[in-house]
C-alpha cells in the first residue's frame, strides 16, 4: 500500500524546485554561497535554469538537482546544483556526482551536434543533514592508491572537487537570498532539528513578503512534517499579524480537509481492490468445487468446508495486512 500522503511522495523536492525554479532565488542564492572568486566571474543577467534532471533513480527520494546556464568569465558554463535530503551523508558522493556530470554532459552533446568540446560543471551540494559531514569533496580521495602507486598513477586518476554548502554550519540568520529562498533553506535545516516550529522559520517579516503560492508552498511542506498539530495550531495563533493568522489557518483547514479526501479515496480503493481479491478467490473456489463434481459426482462435506476455508484464511490475512 502505498504512504499516506502520496501525492507529495517527495515534499523536499516539490518545496525546492518550486523555490529555486525562480531566476530572482536562485541568483541570490548562488551569489551568497558560490565561492567569493568564481562569484565575481559569473554574468549573473545570464542565468538561465536548463531542464531535466540527472539524478540515479534509486536517489530521487533524496535529492533533488537544479542546471543552470551562465556565461563565467565571457564563456558558457553550466553549474548544477544538487540538495542532499538524507538522513545520512553519503560517502561516495563525489563518485555519484561525476555519473550526474557526464549525464549533463551527454545531454549537451545531444542538444549541440557537432560540438567537440564540453562546457566546465561547477558542481555544488547543499547538505540538509543536522550534523557536520565528513566525506571528501574531492573525487581522487576514493580512489585507493597509496604511496609510489599514486605517485605514478596520479596522472591517470580522474579528479574534481564540489562546493559543500552545509546547512547545518549556516545559523539560521547568516543564510542569504530572497525571503522565499532564505525561509525555504531555514525550513529544510529546521526539519532536520526538529525546529520547524520555532521563530527563525516563522520570521513575519520575511512571510508578508511571500507571494500567496509561494506561502502556501511553504505552509503545506511544514504540515505535512510530522509535528504535533495542537502545537502548531498554537503557532498560528501566535502570529502578530492577523493577515497572516488568517490566511495560515485557511491553508491548514484546506490540507486537513485534502488529507482527509485522499484518507477517504485510500479506504475505497484499499476496499474495492479487497473485494477484486475475494472475488477472484471465491471463482477459483467454485471451479475446483464443479471441477471435483465433475470428476466423482459430489464433494465430501469435510473437503468443500476446506477449501471454503482457503478463502476466509487469505481475506483475514489481507485485513491483518492492512
Amino acid at each position: 500500500m502505498p504512504p499516506r500522503n502520496a501525492s507529495i511522495h517527495q515534499p523536499h523536492d516539490k518545496l525546492v524546485k518550486s523555490t529555486f525554479s525562480d531566476p530572482d532565488t536562485a541568483r541570490a542564492f548562488l551569489q551568497g554561497h558560490l565561492p567569493c572568486g568564481l562569484a565575481s566571474l559569473v554574468h549573473w543577467p545570464s542565468l538561465q535554469l536548463q531542464g531535466g534532471s540527472f539524478i540515479a533513480p534509486e536517489f530521487a527520494a533524496t535529492s533533488s538537482d537544479l542546471l543552470f546556464s551562465a556565461q563565467v568569465d565571457g564563456h558558457p558554463a553550466l553549474l548544477y546544483v544538487l540538495f542532499e535530503h538524507q538522513n545520512a551523508e553519503d560517502p561516495l558522493l563525489a563518485l555519484r556526482l561525476l555519473s550526474y556530470m557526464v549525464r549533463i554532459w551527454h545531454n549537451h552533446l545531444r542538444n549541440h551536434p557537432g560540438a567537440t568540446n564540453l562546457p566546465p560543471i561547477l558542481p555544488l551540494v547543499l547538505a540538509q543533514d543536522n550534523k557536520p559531514w565528513k566525506t571528501s569533496t574531492r573525487l581522487a580521495d576514493l580512489i585507493h592508491a597509496p604511496g609510489q602507486i599514486r605517485a605514478e598513477l596520479k596522472k591517470h586518476i580522474p579528479d574534481f572537487e564540489f562546493h559543500l554548502v552545509e546547512l547545518f554550519r549556516l545559523p539560521f540568520d547568516k543564510i542569504l537570498g530572497t525571503p522565499m529562498g532564505i525561509l525555504t533553506l531555514r525550513a529544510l535545516k529546521a526539519e532536520k532539528l526538529q525546529a520547524l516550529l520555532e521563530d527563525h522559520v516563522w520570521d513575519e517579516a520575511l512571510l508578508v513578503q511571500l507571494p500567496p503560492a509561494s506561502f502556501e508552498m511553504l505552509m503545506r511542506y511544514i504540515f505535512d512534517r510530522d509535528l504535533d498539530k495542537p502545537a502548531f495550531r498554537k503557532k498560528l495563533h501566535s502570529l502578530h499579524n492577523p493577515k497572516l493568522t488568517k490566511n495560515a489557518m485557511s491553508l491548514a483547514e484546506q490540507f486537513r480537509q485534502e488529507g482527509r479526501q485522499e484518507g477517504r479515496q485510500e479506504g475505497r480503493l484499499e476496499g474495492r481492490q479487497e473485494g477484486i481479491e475475494r472475488g477472484q478467490v471465491a471463482a477459483k473456489q467454485q471451479d475446483i468445487l464443479e471441477a471435483l463434481e465433475i470428476r466423482f459426482e459430489r464433494v465430501p462435506e469435510g473437503l468443500r468446508e476446506e477449501i471454503e476455508l482457503i478463502a476466509d484464511t487469505r481475506s483475514e490475512e489481507h485485513t491483518s495486512e492492512l
